[in-house]
Order: structure tokens, then C-alpha cells, then sequence
């Protein structure tokens, strides 16, 4: 048994004597120094029962790593990992402190295992904010672990078509102002390395026309010798490149061809060409020149034969009429057929050089025998239908030609007569014929007026065996001369019975008095019929429209008492109108055309004539105003035909019933505001109408702005029409409400935070902050400041806060003295003994190295300097994470074992 092992039995000995001493002094808790095993407690670990480690009391062979201890199935029962757990190694240490596992008390990304996003994934930790960059990369493909910012972002994995997602001019760098006019799809034309020089262009994502870049200045434009076109590029042009080019004529205006065709820029005429305009799509297609599809004769120089010459172009055939002129005389532009001859030169009578039945169109077999003189019956536009026969050109008797053949005949009822047509008749018309009674013996009509030969008597005439021209003349049948010196007074009827002679009509007034009565032998009207013994008010019976004059379409609707109005001597002028028999309204008459009607200056009204005028006369009237149109005042109260408006009225349009009453100008019962003309001011200037009171919000807007007609109270205020920044020209706290006494102090516009609909909620915005200013409002009266146990630090909220939330706190330690985060269990408070930001040094003269504060944790003996067990110094090794070589002796010039570091590191588990 060696010394050591006699010692440990030595001391198991004791302890075995001293358990009754150490029951009574568990209730007392002596302490004992953990620290001389070799294993600190600290946090938790130094108020769990000893028990809960030491299962069953074996001291020896106490797991000293977190995961031994901290997992299922292990044989001491304590917390392991759950189940939500980030999938990390077992190396708890590394993230949570021994003082408890929430919050961690920091965080190294290298324990993590897998993917960024099995724990940023907005629930175990910050996922991507709303506004991120849309990506299914890791977060490490951009972001550190040390902070989200600043980014390294990779372009590689970016969905195509989405940059402007980022790339809005607000996220990250947006199209500039000069930019082209396009889609928002970036990457159409730019790199995802560097935005110039843009390698290509989609033409497929610009908008607008070509020419809003290829002007020159954008993009290259038209050179200088371009087709001169108000065409867009892409008519001729493709997106690929300028040549070659397809061109379409369709968009050339007319008769600008020869722009480009000039033999220079295009094909021009040729030396041969046709002397012309150059208009060259008025005889060409833009297809070919050859061959010409039309010759448009109104862009040819020059005369006619100067083409027409049987080389250029088709002469006179051999057959032409002999002329001196050119051929637009006869032909058009079209064809040469038809041809439209011009007779005005040709000398009168000299028709036939031409009409020969060889040059031209002769007389046929079956003409007329005539004169060679064709213009004496037909006309130059056509032979047929000849418009006129000159008889003094024809040969020949009448019968040569009006035999019935050639020319109209006899008709079959014609005199029979073996004289020439002309003997009655004349050369310009059949009718009238001129006959000859002057031979004729006097009594012997019936001859030939036996109704077979010439016309006889009718049916219907009176019967008489007198001769014809006992009545008529050899004029004309009518009129007939009868005397009626010999008929008896009284018999007319015996002859005018209707048959014989003309009777009583089927509307004759019915009467038994003979004809002459009322009628004379000279004719039947006028009549003279005496009314003398006509009662009164009967005069329809026989004025009835059928059996004499009745009232025409046109007359007064009235009964039918004639005698009311009209004489017995004449209908016209009625001497009196009684209005009594008149039926119907009064404007049935007094129309204007029937009778007088309402002058151009009477006054506008659907009212009848009676509602103020009487019938005996049109002056005086009594005026009734409820049936004048409404908002026709102004026709008569135009200060000319009745009272108008004063100088003082206000500005309104003329309908005077919107605020008058018909009974008296005085008092204006309302005022109709959608009569009034001009401004609310131009009345409501606190003479005319009731204006601003004093205490009235100072502004120039029109009252109606913010009032309606009916009630000053209450006002409708619409924020649109103020400017943005001017709120507290108003909400002052005199004019309006304004800042409350508790109000964050700011210079900022109301509408900064404020909306117009309410004062809350109340919507800050903390972009416009300058950092480091937080304290300004976050001062714990304006708005949260600092908790009582804040530590104590001057430095601003945002160095440690984001302006969304005060939590998570976001902490980067700035100094280039911090070492970096530990894993080991380091609160904050280790470091920070005062709970001040001023770190407090436990060696000061070895800050800023490790030893500045692990100066009291150095062994020298796991740090050989020499072989000869020479140990290193503190001071030599203050910076613990440095190299320390093993030198053979003391000359340190032979390293006899290397250590080239990090020895010991920060984020390192322990020493």
C-alpha cells in the first residue's frame, strides 16, 4: 500500500467518525470548496443537492461534461434537451451558462447543426423580415454570424424577373430617372455582377416606341442620311441589329418617294423615264417598277403626244380622224375608250366631213331623207333620241316620213283628209293644229261632228237638233254661247235637271225656288241669295261644309251660331268675335295665327289667356304669378318689364323664386345656395351675409370647404387640400387642438405621426431618426426610457435596440479590446462588475490580453517553457491564445515541441 493510498483511508476514516458530527451539520450547509476537486460549481450547480450528481454517493467518476449529465437516459436525472431544441452538438456550454438554460447566454453558430433556416424561421429565432430579398438560399449564403449586417449577398440563386423586388430605389439601388422606360425585370439587360456597362438590351421589356431611346442622345438614332419617316424603328428595323433592314412602304406618305429615290439614296427615274413629277407611287407599286400598273396622267409633264408619239407610248391609229389636236381633247387618262368627243369647235352644217359612213358614223339606210346637215336634228352628245327634227332640212312631202313607219302617221280616228300634214299642222308639234272653219256652211257642223269622224255630242247633252254653231264657235266647244232671252222665268228646271243641262249639285242648298231664283243666265256663281228672312242662329242648316260654305279646317272651334261673328254679307272681316260661342281654351285661337297671340315680350307662362286678360279687351290684366314657370322670373323682373334686381343683390342667377315669394320681395324666406353665383366670401363678408367670426380658423379656402348651406354647425373639415408640414398653422392649442403638455418634444408636423381621421393611433416612424438621438424622446417621460436595473451606460438605445422592438437586444461589443464572445457561462455582470459598460480590468496592468482578467486562473504547471521545467510567466503569456513552444534549454534557441496556437481561445469550451 503506498503513501497515497493510506492517505485516502485515512481521510475516509475520518469522515466515517464524523458522520454523526456531519448529519448535525447538514442542517447547517458548511461549505465546501468544490473548486479543490477540480470542478467549479457555479449558476444552478451551486444549489443543487450534492446528491443529485453523486447518485448513490460515489464521488468518484462524476461526469464533468454538460451532455453526461444534461440527455436522456442519463443515470443523473436533469434537464436535457427538448424536443424544439435547435439541432446543435452537445456542447451545451458553448450557448447556455450555468445560471440557467433561457435566456442563452450567448450563441456560437458553430455547434449548430444543419441549415440557417431550421432555426431562423420567424419561431426558435428572426426569420426573413417582410421585406427581405425573396430566396431560397441559407441566411449564411449572405449574412455572418456575428450580425445581420452588413450582408454579403450573392446574386447566383435570385428567382429571375424579381430584382425589382429589392432593386425599388428604397430596399437597394432602383432605376434612375434617365433610365430607359421598361419593365422592372432587371436582369433583361443587366449582369448580376455590376450594372454597367449593360451587356445587352431585351428590347421584349422596354416600353414605349423606339424612338423614346434611339434618339441620339439615349441610344444611337437616325443617322444623318436616314429615309426621312415619322416611322417607328422596328417598322424596317429588328431588335438584333440595324441591318439588314426590312421596309415596308406602308407608312410613306404619298408622293414623298422621291426622298429616297432620288438615284443617290434609292433607284430613280431613268434617262428614258417619262417626263413626270416625282411622284413615283402615282404610277408605280411599292412591290416593283415593272411593270407599271397604272399611269397616272395628272403627274405627266408635258402634252399628250409627247408620250402618245407610237414610240413611247400608243399613237393615232391609221384610221384617226385627221386633228390637230391633243388627245385629252377626246380621250381620258383611263382608256381610249369611249372617247369623248368635243363638237363645240366644229363649224355648224359640217357634220358630214366626218359622218361620212366611213370616218365616222353615217346615215343609216333607213334615215330620213334629209340634208347632210346632222347637227339640224341631232346633238353632239348622242344620235339618239334626236331632240329635234328641223323640218326645213328634210325632202320631201309630210306623208314621206309620217306614214306611220318612219315618223307618227294618222292616228286611226284622224279626219279622214287627203291634205298634207301641214295644211293643220305645224313642224314643232302636232297640237295645236291649226283648222279652218272659215269654208265651213253654216249649219252643216254634224258632217263631220257626228261623233264618228270628229267629236260629237255627249251623252249629256242638251237635247236640240240645232246646229252646233248655234252654241258653240269653231274656237272651241267651251265655252258655249246659249242664250236664255226666250226661256220663260221660272222653267230653268226643265232644262237644268241634271241631264239635260246642268242641275242642282248633290250639297245645293235644298230649296223649290226655280234656278233664277238665285242664279242669272250668265253663270251660276256668284249667286245672290238674301239672308233677309233667315232666323237667327240657323245659319248651320245651311252653312254646313255640304250644302253651302261651312266652317273651314282651319276656323275657331265654336258652336255653330254663324251669325255670332260673321255677317250676311260677307264671312270677311268678321265684325265681332263673341266669346262665348268660342268652345276650346283660349290659346286654341289666340295662337298667333288664328288670332293674336302672346306678343315676343310677354311673359313666359303655360296659363291661358284668361287667367288674366278678359274678353272684352287685353289691357287691364290681373296677373296671377302661380302659374309662372318656374325659374322664369328674370323673363319679366329684368328691371325693364317689372322690378329686377338692385345693384345690391347678391351675385346669383336669375331665378328669383329660389329665395323670393310670389306675395313680396321682403323678407327672402331662404336663400337657395345653389342659385348663388361666385364665392361663399363674396356674400359671407360679414356685411352681406354673416361672415368669420373672430375666433375663426385663420384660412383663405371658401367657406363650403368645410360648411353646407344648411348649417354653419356642424363643419365638415377635409384635411386633402393641406399642405403636407402645415398642421400646426391650425392645431396651435388656441385655433385647434395641439401638442398636449405630456407630447414628445419634436419640431416634426402633426402629420409626421398623426393621421386626419383621429390623433390615435398615432403611427411613428423611427426612419427619420438620427441615430444616436434616441434618448431625446425615449427619456422615460416623453416615451420608455431606461428601466430602474438598466445598466448604467451613456450610450443610445439604438446601439443595442432596434426601433421595431426593445427586444431581442442586439448588442455588438464595438471595443477593440473585447476578446470576442465566450462559450463558457459569462454573464454579463462576469465581466461588467458595476453594472456599468467600463469593464472592470481584475489585473488592470494586463488589459487589454486575457490576463487581464484570467491572470488569477493561470497554472504554471501545464505551461513548459523549457525541458529543464522552466514554466512560462504570466506576462509571457498574457495573451492566452498565442503560441508557447517547449524549448530544449534555457537559450530558447531549439523548440523541442511546437504549440503554434490558438492554444486556448474565447469561444473555446475551457482552458
Amino acid at each position: 500500500m503506498n503513501k497515497s493510498s493510506k492517505s485516502l483511508i485515512g481521510i475516509l476514516a475520518t469522515l466515517l467518525l464524523a458522520l454523526p458530527d456531519m448529519a448535525l451539520a447538514a442542517a447547517t450547509r458548511p461549505v465546501f470548496d468544490h473548486l479543490t476537486t477540480g470542478f467549479e460549481l457555479t449558476g444552478q450547480h451551486r444549489i443543487v443537492p450534492c446528491e443529485s450528481c453523486h447518485v448513490d454517493a460515489v464521488f468518484k467518476g462524476t461526469p464533468r461534461v454538460c451532455v453526461a449529465c444534461h440527455s436522456p437516459g442519463s443515470r443523473i436525472r436533469s434537464t436535457s434537451k427538448p424536443a424544439t431544441h435547435v439541432v446543435s452538438s452537445e456542447n451545451c456550454e458553448q450557448c447556455h451558462a450555468t445560471s440557467a438554460f433561457v435566456p442563452a447566454a450567448h450563441f456560437d453558430h458553430n455547434e449548430v447543426r444543419g441549415g440557417c433556416a431550421t432555426c431562423h424561421n420567424g419561431v426558435q429565432a428572426a426569420g426573413m423580415p417582410p421585406g427581405h430579398v425573396p430566396t431560397t438560399l441559407n441566411c449564411d449564403s449572405c449574412h455572418k454570424t456575428t450580425g445581420w449586417q452588413p450582408a454579403l449577398f450573392d446574386h447566383s440563386r435570385v428567382m429571375p424577373g424579381t430584382c425589382i423586388q429589392c432593386h425599388d430605389g428604397v430596399s437597394a439601388t432602383g432605376k434612375n430617372p434617365q433610365h430607359i422606360s421598361t419593365t422592372n425585370n432587371c436582369d433583361a439587360c443587366h449582369t448580376i455582377t455590376v450594372w454597367t456597362p449593360v451587356t445587352r438590351v431585351d428590347h421584349a421589356e422596354v416600353m414605349g416606341s423606339c424612338t423614346s431611346c434611339h434618339n441620339g442622345t439615349t441610344a444611337t438614332g437616325k443617322g444623318a442620311t436616314h429615309i426621312q419617316t415619322p416611322l417607328e424603328c422596328d417598322n424596317c428595323h429588328a431588335t438584333t441589329a440595324w441591318q439588314p433592314a426590312q421596309f415596308s412602304h406602308a407608312g410613306i406618305a404619298p408622293g414623298t418617294c422621291i426622298q429616297c429615290h432620288d438615284g443617290v439614296s434609292a433607284t430613280g427615274k431613268n434617262p428614258q423615264h417619262i417626263n413626270t413629277t416625282n411622284a413615283c407611287d402615282a404610277c408605280h407599286t411599292t412591290i416593283a417598277w415593272t411593270p407599271v400598273t397604272r399611269v397616272d396622267h395628272a403627274e405627266v409633264m408635258g402634252s399628250c403626244t409627247s408620250c402618245h408619239n407610237g414610240t413611247t407610248a400608243t399613237g393615232k391609229s391609221a384610221t384617226h380622224i385627221q386633228t390637230p389636236l391633243e388627245c385629252d381633247n377626246c380621250h381620258g387618262t383611263s382608256a381610249w375608250r369611249p372617247a369623248r368627243f368635243d363638237h363645240t369647235g366644229i363649224a355648224a352644217g359640217t357634220c358630214i366631213q366626218c359622218h361620212d359612213g366611213v370616218r365616222a358614223t353615217g346615215k343609216s339606210t333607213q334615215h330620213i331623207t334629209t340634208t347632210n346637215a346632222c347637227d339640224a336634228c341631232h346633238t353632239t352628245t348622242a344620235w339618239t333620241p334626236a331632240l329635234r327634227v328641223d323640218h326645213a332640212e328634210v325632202l320631201g312631202s309630210c306623208s314621206s316620213c309620217h306614214n306611220g313607219t318612219k315618223a307618227t302617221g294618222k292616228t286611226a280616228n284622224h279626219i279622214p283628209t287627203t291634205q298634207q300634214c301641214d295644211n293643220c299642222h305645224m313642224t314643232s308639234a302636232w297640237l295645236p293644229a291649226r283648222f279652218t272653219h272659215d269654208g265651213v256652211v253654216p249649219g252643216t257642223c254634224a258632217q263631220c261632228h257626228d261623233g264618228v269622224r270628229s267629236t260629237g255630242k255627249t251623252p249629256t247633252h242638251i237635247v236640240t237638233s240645232a246646229s252646233c254653231d248655234a252654241c258653240h264657235s269653231t274656237i272651241a266647244w267651251i265655252p258655249a254661247q246659249f242664250s236664255h232671252a226666250s226661256v220663260a222665268p221660272g222653267t230653268c228646271a226643265q232644262c237644268h235637271d241634271g241631264v239635260s243641262a246642268t242641275g242642282k249639285t248633290p250639297t245645293h242648298i235644298t230649296t223649290t225656288a226655280s234656278c233664277d231664283a238665285c242664279h242669272n243666265t250668265t253663270a251660276w256663281i256668284p249667286a245672290q241669295f238674301s239672308h233677309a228672312t233667315v232666323a237667327p242662329g240657323t245659319c248651320f242648316q245651311c252653312h254646313n261644309g255640304a250644302q253651302a260654305t261651312g266652317k273651314n279646317p282651319q276656323h275657331i272651334n265654336t258652336t255653330n251660331a254663324c251669325d255670332a261673328c260673321h255677317v250676311t254679307t260677307a264671312w270677311n272681316p268678321a265684325v265681332r268675335v263673341d266669346h262665348s260661342e268660342v268652345l276650346g281654351t283660349c290659346s286654341s285661337c289666340h295662337n298667333g295665327t288664328t288670332a293674336t297671340g302672346k306678343s315676343a315680350t310677354h311673359i313666359v307662362t303655360t296659363f291661358e289667356c284668361d287667367n288674366c286678360h278678359i274678353t272684352s279687351a287685353w289691357q287691364p290684366a290681373r296677373f296671377d304669378h302661380s302659374g309662372v314657370t318656374p325659374g322664369t322670373c328674370v323673363q319679366c323682373h329684368d328691371g325693364v318689364r317689372a322690378i329686377g334686381k338692385n345693384p345690391q343683390h347678391i351675385n346669383t342667377t336669375n331665378a328669383c323664386d329660389a329665395c323670393h315669394t310670389t306675395t313680396a320681395w321682403i323678407p327672402a324666406l331662404r336663400v337657395d345656395h345653389a342659385e348663388v353665383l361666385g364665392t361663399c366670401a363674396s356674400c359671407h363678408n360679414g356685411t352681406t351675409a354673416t361672415g368669420k367670426p373672430p375666433t375663426h380658423i385663420a384660412t383663405t379656402l371658401a367657406c363650403d370647404n368645410c360648411h353646407v348651406t344648411a348649417a354653419w354647425l356642424p363643419a365638415r373639415w377635409d384635411h386633402t387640400g393641406v399642405v403636407a408640414g402645415t398642421c400646426a398653422q391650425c392645431h396651435d392649442g388656441v385655433r385647434a387642438t395641439g401638442k398636449t403638455p405630456t407630447h414628445i418634444a419634436t419640431t416634426a408636423s402633426c402629420d409626421n405621426c398623426h393621421s386626419t381621421i383621429a390623433w390615435l393611433p398615432a403611427q411613428f416612424n423611427h426612419a427619420n431618426v438620427a441615430p444616436g438621438t434616441c434618448s431625446q424622446c425615449h427619456n422615460g417621460t416623453s416615451a420608455t426610457g431606461k428601466p430602474a436595473n438598466h445598466w448604467l451606460t451613456s450610450l443610445e438605445c439604438d446601439q443595442c435596440h432596434r426601433t421595431t422592438a426593445w427586444t431581442p437586444v442586439t448588442h455588438r461589443h464595438l471595443s477593440p479590446s473585447y476578446p470576442g464572445d465566450h462559450r463558457a457561462a459569462v454573464t454579463c455582470l462576469d465581466c461588467h462588475t458595476t453594472n456599468r459598460d467600463a469593464v472592470t480590468w481584475r489585473t488592470p496592468s494586463y488589459q487589454p490580453d486575457c490576463a487581464g482578467c484570467h491572470a488569477g486562473d493561470y497554472r504554471s504547471d501545464p505551461h513548459d517553457k523549457t525541458l529543464q521545467n522552466v514554466k512560462y510567466t504570466v506576462s509571457e503569456l498574457r495573451n492566452c491564445s498565442g503560441a508557447c513552444h517547449v524549448y530544449t534549454n534555457a537559450t530558447l534557441t531549439t523548440i523541442s515541441r511546437t504549440r503554434n496556437g490558438p492554444e486556448h481561445r474565447p469561444s473555446g469550451g475551457g482552458f
